[in-house]
């Protein structure tokens, strides 16, 4: 199961007989997810366009699903006493299908604070418990991708050939005050000084990348501390490979100008 997407470096892990209950009661959900996902990319221009945010590849992925029947919901979870209701919660989840034997529910977690994790995985929790669906998942960026920001960051860079502040504005990047006080910090120091294109990728990686936002690490974390149990789980992190480079001129200004458009949303 998933096997094309463990070729392709993406991260899969099933907990609490996931595996088992996709491929009995949910035969047609592995191929689909894995058809969306093989053919989901991410150009590095609306990575750095979007300043960390959601990316439009990220939105092309939840169209793709919603295209596949992948729709939000917002589940309502009443407490009647003969008849009365007393109280209700509500669960909005991102990516919810119902097939005939039952309902799976999906979040996609790009770059959010981690704590979202904590909220995906107790909303499945209760949602489980309560018989309102069969299996969670979620989707969020790989270990691969993860440890790669840095070098994709300065690769871009690279091909921009951005060495300055009015380099960055040159191709429609247009960095805060504190943004670039944080860079020329380490450019200007006396001790140990690095070059602006290593300042502004390390910058711009821990400042929108950082180890608090939503990726494969921390959400191991939660599940390895049962956070979400028993519910069953499939995780899948998205790898490096799912960035791309090489899109032309007028693509990039067109991707970096709806990132700043996005961002400012």
């Amino acid at each position: 199961m998933f096997e094309q997407l463990i070729s392709k470096g993406f991260e899969i892990e099933f907990r609490s007989h996931a595996e088992a209950i996709l491929s009995v009661d949910f035969p047609e959900v592995a191929e689909q997810l894995e058809n969306v996902l093989l053919s989901s990319t991410i150009p590095i221009e609306e990575i750095i366009g979007s300043g960390g945010g959601e990316t439009k590849g990220t939105q092309r992925l939840r169209n793709a699903l919603a295209a596949h029947g992948w729709r939000k919901h917002n589940f309502v979870v009443q407490r009647i006493i003969d008849g009365v209701q007393r109280e209700a919660q509500s669960h909005e989840i991102d990516h919810v299908k119902s097939f005939d034997a039952g309902t799976i529910a999906l979040e996609i977690e790009w770059n959010n604070k981690d704590p979202f994790f904590d909220r995906d995985l107790e909303n499945f929790k209760r949602l489980h418990a309560d018989g309102a669906m069969s299996l969670g998942v979620i989707i969020t960026r790989g270990a691969s991708l993860q440890d790669s920001i840095f070098s994709l960051v300065r690769r871009f860079a690279d091909d921009n050939n951005v060495s300055s502040h009015a380099d960055m504005e040159r191709i429609g990047l247009n960095p805060t005050r504190r943004q670039i006080s944080d860079v020329m910090k380490r450019v200007t120091r006396t001790k140990n000084p690095i070059p602006f294109r290593d300042a502004w990728a390390d910058q711009f990686t821990s400042d929108k990348f950082g180890t608090a936002t939503t990726h494969w690490s921390k959400l191991q974390d939660r599940v390895q501390r049962g956070v979400g149990n028993p519910c069953p789980l499939v995780l899948i992190g998205l790898p490096r490979s799912i960035v791309t480079f090489g899109e032309n001129q007028e693509n990039v200004e067109q991707l970096l100008e709806e990132g700043r458009d996005e961002a400012q949303d």
